[in-house]
């Protein structure tokens, strides 16, 4: 058998960022080269019917007792925008506590004071990058890990439930769902296998909306602007003013929600200001998208209609409604997880995950972890050990009757 190291270290050879800005889907045809390789490794693997679709999602289906639950696995195959993930320079280091040289020559170091999680993980063998580009558990260790736990029902012949396999593109752009096919898929139920630290079990996420704030003003020649010019870049900069200073997003955690503020654009005559809106409460929510129109209405007030537009876009809502009447599901999981030997941790997702959407397109689906950390970022890594447990995981949800 393939360990899932070995795996893991094979698809981060793969370059699948995803791009925001592409109209396609996926959204980078490079993401296609992973879901090809990945398609022919389960047919060699004897998933008879693995394959990708025309929109770059690999589906295949492990058969089991036709008596127990057809329970799905799903991971993504893109990589996110905010680093690179060309030419990943992947290692195995053992850790022992000092400071792990990513890079020499650019004097670049993962540093237990920098990153407190790593004092969870003395003595276990860290895969990291060289510093310069994102490793990519995420969330190719689920991917990984999936297909290890795969080969082990095939090669072992235990009992267990049939295993649906999903590999979705642009997760990281928030389109992992868009084209999903939840009907072909045909699972009572499944699991996102795209979370961190080990033991962390996820069934409630963010609501969540975009928001675009539009200001227009009137340009004139400054020498005579006099009680005439109105400088929409102005009425913004008032507009940010308004909102709550403890509803920013470093000043919240937990169950805190927050309004963000992600770009602006601007000249005198016209103005954006671009937001995104999260909660998990509901009405809260709903108000902080109350406080944006309000602030807009007072402004309007002030300086004539239609000075201030508000345009804003739900993106997606919290699982937590969906998956509470079929709570077994995450029962199931946190069984698993002590049965490998993995302590459950319930907590909050303080962000989105295809499951979320996929729990409101019919198929519930609470998210569990792959053991990675630092995600997004050039100093990501994930233990071994970790990914070793957390297959073992999977493997037991699947056969734990």
């Amino acid at each position: 058998m393939t360990t899932v190291s070995e795996r893991f270290l094979r698809y981060v050879s793969f370059d699948t960022q995803s791009d925001e800005t592409s109209e396609t889907c996926p959204s980078t045809a490079k993401q296609r080269a992973l879901g090809a390789a990945l398609v022919e490794e389960m047919l060699a693997m004897g998933i008879q019917d693995a394959h990708m679709d025309e929109n770059g999602y690999v589906y295949g289906t492990v058969p089991g007792d036709p008596k127990l639950p057809v329970i799905g696995m799903i991971a993504h195959m893109d990589t996110a925008p905010d680093a690179s993930g060309a030419n990943v320079q992947a290692k195995i280091v053992p850790f022992d506590g000092s400071d792990i040289c990513l890079n020499e020559e650019k004097q670049i170091f993962l540093r237990e004071k920098d990153y407190e999680g790593l004092k969870l993980h003395h003595g276990k063998h860290l895969i990291v990058t060289d510093g310069t580009t994102l490793l990519g558990a995420d969330d190719k260790a689920g991917i990984a890990e999936i297909m290890t736990a795969a080969e082990f029902l095939l090669t072992t012949r235990m009992n267990h439930a049939t295993l649906k396999i999903a590999f979705t593109p642009d997760e990281e752009i928030g389109r992992g769902a868009d084209k999903f096919d939840v009907a072909h898929f045909a699972a009572d139920y499944a699991y996102t296998v795209d979370g961190g630290t080990m033991g962390e079990m996820e069934y409630e996420n963010f609501n969540a909306a975009s928001a675009t704030v539009t200001f227009n003003g009137l340009n004139i020649h400054p020498g005579s602007a006099k009680d005439k010019m109105v400088n929409s870049q102005l009425i913004a900069m008032e507009f940010q003013g308004m909102l709550p200073v403890h509803q920013r997003p470093e000043a919240t955690d937990g169950y805190e929600g927050f309004i963000m503020l992600l770009g602006m654009e601007g000249e005198v005559e016209r103005s954006n200001l671009h937001y995104i809106i999260r909660d998990h409460d509901m009405e809260k929510f709903q108000a902080k998208k109350a406080v944006m129109q309000e602030a807009a209405d007072f402004l309007n007030r002030k300086y004539g209609e239609n000075t201030v537009t508000v345009s804003i876009k739900d993106s997606y809502f919290n699982m937590r409604k969906m998956i509470e009447p079929s709570m077994y599901i995450v029962e199931r999981a946190m069984k698993a997880m002590e049965a490998a030997g993995i302590q459950p941790v319930t907590v909050p997702i303080r962000g989105g995950t295809d499951g979320a959407r996929l729990s409101y397109m019919g198929l519930l689906c609470p998210n569990l972890c792959t053991g990675g950390a630092n995600y997004h970022s050039r100093f990501e890594y994930i233990p071994v050990e970790d990914m070793e447990k957390c297959t073992q995981m999977l493997v037991e949800i699947l056969t734990n009757i």
